[in-house]
C-alpha cells in the first residue's frame, strides 16, 4: 500500500512538473549553452592566429617560389614558370626586397588594386582578432597586401598580393570544424553533468518531496516519517533534518490532540459548574436573609468563593473559545474604555476601596476592537486588585506608530516564578487558586491587534505593564466594512 502511494505521489510530482520546467533538463540545457559559450571564447583568439598563421604561410611560400624562379638561368623560361608558381601559390603577385634590390613575380601586366593591407611585422592581440572578425564579415572578393619576413631570413622583406575569398574559405572550414567539435564535447559533458545531477540532486530531491507529500497526507501515521539518508553531504543532511522535523510535527500533532479532547471535555465542565455555581449565588441570596449571627459571617466569604469559582470558570471558556478573538476594529476614545472598566470593578465597601489616577487626554482614541480591549484592560487591573494593589495609574502616550497604554499598580509585585511563565496558561498566576489566564488573554487580544503587551517593572513598590497598540489609520472602505 505504501509502495503504490509512493509510486501515485511520483507520479503526481512529474504530471506537475513539466519537461521544459524539469530541473535536470534545464541543468542540461545551461551546461550546453556554458560549454559552447567557453568554446567561443576558445575560438575567437584561435580564429585570429588561425588567420595569422595562414598569412605567414602565404609569405614563406612566395619567398620560396621567388628563389626557385631566380635560380633559373633560361629567362623565357621563367616567365611559364612564373605563372605556374604564383597559381601553385594562390597568390597574385609576389615582391621580395633584398637590401637594395626587389625582384617582382606578377601574374599579369599591372598589379591588381590593393583593397587591405597588412603588415606582419606589426600588430596586437585585439588587432589580430578585429581582422579575424573583418575578413569574415565581408564576403566580397578583396585583394590582401600582406607583408612580413620569412621565418629565416629577417632582412629579406616579402609583399604578397592575394585574393581574400581564399583566406576567408580556409577561415570558415576552420571555424566549423571548431564548432563541430564545442557541439560533440558540450553535448558529451551536459549528459555526464545531468545524469551526475540526476543521481546526485535530482532523484534525492524527488524522493523527499515524495516523503513530504506522503506525510501531509496523514502526518499522524508513523509509518509516513521519512527515514534518514546515509550521506554525509547537504542532501543527507536535509534528509535527516525532514525525518527530525516529521518526528517532532507528530510528537506536537499527539500533544494538541490530547490538550484538545482536554480542552473540549474541561470547556463542557465548565460550562456545566457555572451554571451550578449560578444556582449557589441564588441560593447565597437568600442566606443574606437569614438572621443569625454565623451565618452572617460565613455568607460574605461563600460569596467570594463562589465568585472566584464563577470568574475561573468565565475565563476558561473565554480561553477556550474559538471565536473570542475576532477583531472588529472601530475607532473610540480610550478615557471612555477606562471608565468603562473602573466602574466594572468599583468596590462595594470601603474596606476594598481602590484609588483610580487616569492620565489620558480625552481627544486620545483607539482604532482598535472596543470589546476586546475591554477584556485586556479589565484583565490587567482586575489582576492588580486581586493581588491587594490599592492604587491604580493608567496613562496614555504615543509615538508616530504606537499608542502606549500603561497600567501601574502599588501591589506587592509578581513572584519570580510569575515572572518566569508570566504569559503561560495555568502556569503565570500569582495568587492562590488563580488560572493565570488572565495575562495569556491580555496577550491574545493585544498581538491579535498586531501590538505587544510587556512588564515594564515589578518589585515590592508594585507593578507596570504597558499595551502598545499600532496607530492604524483606516481607509474609507474599511471603515465601511467595519460600520456594515
Amino acid at each position: 500500500m505504501a509502495e503504490h502511494e509512493g509510486t501515485k505521489a511520483s507520479n503526481d510530482i512529474a504530471k506537475r512538473v513539466a519537461w521544459y520546467n524539469n530541473l535536470s533538463a534545464r541543468l542540461l540545457v545551461l551546461t550546453i549553452v556554458f560549454v559552447m559559450l567557453a568554446e567561443v571564447l576558445i575560438w575567437t583568439p584561435s580564429a585570429a592566429r588561425y588567420r595569422k598563421n595562414f598569412m605567414e604561410d602565404y609569405i614563406d611560400r612566395a619567398y620560396l617560389s621567388m628563389l626557385a624562379l631566380g635560380n633559373l638561368p633560361n629567362a623565357e623560361a621563367n616567365a611559364s614558370l612564373e605563372m605556374k608558381l604564383l597559381d601553385q601559390a594562390e597568390a597574385r603577385a609576389i615582391i621580395v626586397q633584398t637590401g637594395e634590390r626587389k625582384s617582382l613575380m606578377l601574374g599579369g601586366d599591372m598589379p591588381p588594386e590593393v583593397d587591405v593591407t597588412v603588415d606582419m611585422r606589426q600588430g596586437s592581440f585585439w588587432g589580430w582578432i578585429m581582422g579575424a572578425f573583418d575578413t569574415l564579415m565581408h564576403f566580397d572578393n578583396r585583394v590582401i597586401r600582406t607583408i612580413g619576413n620569412p621565418p629565416r631570413s629577417p632582412d629579406v622583406i616579402v609583399e604578397v598580393l592575394f585574393d581574400e575569398k581564399i583566406l576567408r574559405d580556409s577561415l570558415l572550414d576552420f571555424s566549423v570544424r571548431i564548432l563541430n567539435l564545442s557541439i560533440v564535447i558540450s553535448l558529451f559533458t551536459a549528459t555526464l553533468v545531468y545524469l551526475s545531477l540526476q543521481w546526485l540532486i535530482v532523484r534525492p530531491i524527488r524522493r523527499m518531496t515524495r516523503d513530504m507529500i506522503s506525510f501531509r497526507e496523514n502526518p499522524e501515521d508513523t509509518g509516513r516519517i521519512a527515514p534518514p539518508r546515509k550521506r554525509s553531504d547537504e542532501i543527507g543532511i536535509a534528509s535527516c533534518e525532514l525525518h527530525e522535523l516529521q518526528k517532532e510535527v507528530q510528537a506536537s500533532l499527539r500533544q494538541k490532540g490530547r490538550l484538545a479532547a482536554l480542552g473540549a471535555g474541561m470547556a463542557k465542565i465548565n460550562h456545566d459548574l457555572r451554571n451550578t455555581l449560578a444556582t449557589a449565588v441564588l441560593v447565597s441570596d437568600r442566606l443574606k436573609l437569614i438572621e443569625d449571627p454565623e451565618v452572617k459571617r460565613v455568607t460574605p466569604r461563600l460569596m467570594r468563593a463562589i465568585d472566584r469559582a464563577i470568574e475561573l470558570c468565565s475565563q476558561t471558556l473565554n480561553y477556550a473559545s474559538d471565536d473570542s478573538l475576532t477583531i472588529r476594529h472601530a475607532r473610540f476614545d480610550v478615557l471612555g474604555l477606562v471608565d468603562e472598566v473602573r466602574m466594572e470593578l468599583e468596590p462595594n465597601g470601603d474596606e476594598d476601596k481602590v484609588s483610580w489616577s487616569i492620565d489620558i487626554d480625552p481627544e486620545m482614541e483607539f482604532w482598535a476592537d472596543r470589546r476586546q480591549m475591554n477584556r485586556a484592560v479589565h484583565n490587567l487591573c482586575a489582576n492588580a486588585i486581586q493581588a491587594g494593589a490599592t492604587e491604580l495609574n493608567i496613562q496614555l502616550d504615543r509615538d508616530s506608530a504606537h499608542s502606549h497604554l500603561t497600567i501601574t499598580d502599588n501591589g506587592p509585585g509578581l513572584p519570580e516564578k510569575s515572572q518566569e511563565n508570566l504569559f503561560k496558561p495555568f502556569a503565570g498566576s500569582s495568587r492562590k487558586g488563580g488560572t493565570g489566564l488572565g495575562l495569556v488573554i491580555v496577550r491574545d487580544v493585544v498581538s491579535a491587534h498586531g501590538g505587544k503587551v510587556v512588564l515594564e517593572r515589578t518589585d515590592e513598590t508594585g507593578t507596570s505593564f504597558r499595551i502598545s497598540i499600532p496607530r492604524q489609520h483606516p481607509t474609507l472602505e474599511q471603515e465601511a466594512a467595519n460600520v456594515a
